[in-house]
């Protein structure tokens, strides 16, 4: 009987097999399409128009090694130099010469570093992979991965990642992971995370995260996070956590949270909560809170709050507004500015209204220019009423 013929399998062959089948599947997209992806038919016959190397493909179906300039199959290379094309497994041990000519639909193997103008498929460095236009798929490096154009997919490196251009996908990296333009998806890194531009997904980093642009999504940071545009969803910062823009979501700060902008939603920081504009929702602060415009809603400080306009409740030490509508607990001192409005009710040792109130005061000592409601304390002015009547103790009143 004839004894079987020994076949050696190997890994590299195994990921050949594979990563050819890939390739072979795509090559029967119209021609269009085809040459988008792959660039245009090579149609060289010489072996030195070809490239300098040994090329034991039929077709441009087999194995190359060296620059060979079209692969269906595997190719085996130092380190690559000009264009080429491989469709299935191109392995080298350094990245190529300046410029990356070459485009790898399949697998990118770098032992110990690989790398082309286009990468897609999955990428493998024992020290690093990357891609001077795009990288669309898995990529894998102990040290780093990174691209020029893109990231695009799944993303984990030792050290760190970074493109010049947008990820989209996952984005892991245990020092940093950034991107110069956008990002889609999820970004972690270890020491810090960040985009250029606009961020929708999650951002995490150890020490800080941000984005240059807009923020849509969740954004943790150890230290700080903060995106220069509006933010919409969640940020936690160890230290300190704020929008350039508008905050829509929740907002959490060990000492303070902020928003150039709007802020509607949920602040809460160990010392300050602000806006720069109208707070919307509930501001919770171990000192202050304030904003440049308007506070509506539910305001609770150690401190302070304050704005030019509140409405809701506010519970603090300190509490202040031209207008103010609803209900304000200030153990310390409640102050209506010059020209002002309280509508509501106000309890403090002072209610120092210095404009009209509309409503009930409780207090040591009340004070009201222009009363039109009832005052209870121990002295109540209010500088509205006849001769005696302005200053009066227990209660004081002006009603219509």
């Amino acid at each position: 009987m004839r004894k079987p013929f020994p076949v050696p399998i190997s890994i590299l062959g195994i990921l050949a097999a594979i990563a050819a089948a890939l390739a072979a599947s795509a090559l029967h997209a119209p021609l269009s399409a085809q040459q988008a992806a792959y660039g245009p038919p090579d149609t060289t016959t010489d072996s030195t128009s070809r490239g300098a190397g040994l090329d034991l493909t039929v077709g441009h179906w087999g194995i190359g090694v060296g620059n060979v300039r079209r692969v269906n199959g595997l190719r085996l290379n130092y380190r690559d130099r000009g264009p080429f094309v491989v469709n299935g497994v191109n392995a080298t041990i350094w990245l190529p010469h300046d410029p990356a000519l070459g485009v790898v639909n399949g697998i990118a193997l770098g032992l110990p570093a690989t790398g082309a103008r286009t990468i897609r498929g999955l990428a493998l460095g024992i020290v690093g992979a990357g891609a001077d236009e795009v990288m669309d798929g898995v990529a894998i490096a102990p040290a780093g991965v990174g691209s020029g154009g893109g990231l695009h997919g799944v993303i984990l490196a030792g050290i760190g990642g970074g493109t010049g251009g947008d990820i989209s996908g996952v984005a892991l990296g245990g020092i940093g992971v950034g991107s110069g333009k956008g990002l889609t998806g999820v970004m972690a890194g270890g020491v810090g995370a960040g985009t250029g531009g606009d961020a929708t997904g999650i951002l995490i980093g150890g020490i800080g995260t941000g984005a240059g642009g807009a923020l849509h999504g969740i954004g943790i940071g150890g230290v700080g996070v903060g995106a220069g545009g509006d933010v919409k969803g969640l940020l936690v910062g160890g230290v300190g956590a704020g929008a350039g823009g508008s905050f829509t979501g929740i907002g959490v700060g060990g000492i303070g949270i902020g928003a150039g902008g709007d802020f509607t939603g949920l602040a809460v920081a160990g010392v300050g909560v602000g806006a720069g504009r109208r707070f919307q929702g509930i501001a919770i602060a171990g000192v202050g809170a304030g904003s440049g415009e308007f506070l509506k809603g539910l305001a609770i400080a150690g401190g302070a709050v304050g704005a030019p306009r509140l409405e809701g409740v506010a519970l603090a030490t300190a509490a202040g507004a031209d207008e103010a509508k609803g209900i304000f607990i200030a153990p310390a001192y409640f102050r209506i500015n010059d020209g002002g409005s309280l509508t509501g009710f106000s309890l403090s040792a002072f209610n120092h209204i210095k404009g009209a109130q509309h409503g009930l005061s409780i207090a040591i000592f009340n004070y009201a220019r222009e009363l039109h409601g009832v005052q209870i304390g121990v002295l109540n002015y209010a500088g509205n009423n006849r001769g005696g009547l302005k200053l009066l103790p227990v209660v004081n009143a002006h009603l219509p």
